[in-house]
């Protein structure tokens, strides 16, 4: 028999992906068969899952936690926002469609019957299935139609712990609130709560404990600590970019424009956890820094609108003036298709504007087409003859003179394009940078020697350390009746 418990937050970005990640890998680690499992996710972090469709980049980490094939039924509704066309919509891995807020709310009750389909899929043969919610319950304008949180718990039969995020103050107040503003039906399913991110001496928040308790009659699972490791793992939402910094000064700055629609950002990850480089996120109103060795261009949800803003941001002329210095530049995915001389987009796949001028920094043109590029791919840098991997998740066809120096060969194929200089490449393959031959190689290009750790690794044990914390600070008796 299947056991399946689903974490709900107080609100959005409160760690239920990290928590379920962890509990994913302490289950695994204990010897059962564990799935991960997202009704409904909104974000531009995309994977490639290995049953061949798109799913969020977060049920694609959860799924490595859980040591186990990760497959599109574990995150049946993907919405991937975009410009003026709202949110595409991807279900079981394909895209379904396009629709705005109003319209997706009069989709969704036509999306349940998948999502159950994919719950059951996902359920077969497993030991349990730890189901992650999105936003809130208490959002109760949204409960009609509901398939994220109380509307697939109800349907399903699967009990419910609300997560609260004490870092952020209030969580007294939330969880009360989210108690008192949810429907009898709906409060029946939650059979408890835990506190995430505390910080300090746990007995002090003892008073806390019982004040929910009197208001709620909710036991408490535990208060988890800030996790510290959680910081090596992919993030999944873009609201993370508020408050991502890297810390120190390393001998390689490496610059990164955030755009309104960023996507799959964390190409960068593995940047980021090396001594040696400095990765800063360039803000709107900021200018990008006059030092920085290396900018990456990473992809977008719609390169158009995206490629107006960096211009309305000047982010063009730092470009250029970045070039000028000698800098170099990679552009990934809609970072390649921004670097060229011009985009075309002649059926309006992405919003009202049908062409832009590019950068002109590669000789190369993109149209975009309706046939969507999604798969894994092996592959091998054509400027360091080292192997890589990595995925494509990609809208659109690129030619042009620069095609003709590569920058990898992808599945037996050449794929993208290096400037005659040699100083601005341009790829569709999302995952480069995690690939550590080719990451050790591009910084030695910058006069950074030495051996780089395997970053997969890193991410590994990350999810054990994860795993750790969580069994030693969860309530043992619930863990033991979850796990078995």
């Amino acid at each position: 028999m299947t056991i399946a418990i689903m974490l709900q937050g107080t609100g959005s970005d409160v760690g239920k992906t990290v928590l379920v990640a962890g509990l994913c890998r302490l289950a695994a680690n204990r010897g059962l068969k564990v799935r991960p499992f997202k009704p409904q996710n909104m974000s531009n972090n995309a994977a490639v899952s290995d049953d061949g469709g798109e799913i969020g980049r977060a049920q694609w980490l959860q799924s490595l936690a859980a040591r186990t094939p990760s497959s599109v039924h574990m995150n049946p509704v993907l919405l991937k926002p975009q410009s003026e066309n709202g949110s595409q919509i991807i279900v079981q891995g394909k895209v379904f469609g396009q629709a705005k807020g109003r319209d997706y709310q009069r989709l969704k009750p036509q999306l349940l019957s998948s999502v159950l389909e994919s719950f059951a899929k996902v359920s077969e043969g497993a030991d349990l299935v730890i189901v992650e919610g999105a936003g809130s319950p208490a959002e109760i304008n949204l409960r009609a139609g509901d398939i994220a949180n109380m509307g697939f718990a109800t349907r399903a039969e699967v009990p419910v712990v609300l997560v609260g995020d004490i870092d952020r103050g209030g969580v007294i107040a939330s969880l009360v609130g989210t108690h008192a503003i949810l429907s009898e039906e709906d409060r029946a399913m939650i059979s408890g709560y835990i506190i995430n991110k505390f910080r300090g001496d746990v007995s002090l928040f003892d008073d806390g404990i019982r004040s929910i308790g009197q208001f709620t009659g909710w036991p408490c699972f535990g208060l988890v600590p800030w996790l510290k490791a959680a910081g090596r793992l992919p993030a999944e939402d873009s609201v993370v970019l508020e408050r991502l910094a890297k810390g120190g000064r390393g001998a390689l700055k490496v610059a990164v424009p955030v755009l309104p629609r960023i996507a799959n950002f964390d190409d960068l990850d593995p940047l980021m956890v090396e001594p040696d480089v400095e990765l800063v996120f360039v803000r709107s109103g900021e200018r990008l820094p006059v030092d920085a060795g290396l900018v990456v261009l990473p992809g977008s949800k719609s390169t158009i609108s995206d490629l107006a803003d960096l211009r309305a941001e000047g982010w063009d002329r730092d470009l250029a003036a970045h070039v000028r210095r000698g800098g170099r530049i990679i552009g990934i995915c809609g970072g390649y298709q921004m670097l060229g001389r011009r985009v075309y987009d002649p059926l309006g796949i992405e919003g009202a504007t049908t062409e832009i001028d590019g950068l002109g920094l590669l000789d190369v043109e993109t149209e975009m087409a309706p046939e969507k590029t999604v798969r894994n791919s092996a592959a091998q840098s054509a400027e360091y003859d080292v192997p890589l991997s990595g995925y494509q998740i990609h809208l659109g066809v690129t030619r042009g003179g620069d095609c003709a120096r590569p920058a990898a060969i992808v599945d037996g194929a050449p794929d993208g394009a290096v400037s005659a200089d040699g100083r601005i490449m341009g790829t569709y393959l999302h995952g480069l940078f995690g690939s550590d031959a080719y990451r050790a190689r591009l910084l030695e290009s910058f006069g950074l020697a030495g051996e780089r750790q395997n970053y997969r690794e890193s991410v590994d044990h990350a999810l054990d350390e994860v795993a750790e914390d969580l069994a030693r600070t969860l309530d043992a008796r619930w863990l033991s009746e979850l796990l078995g």
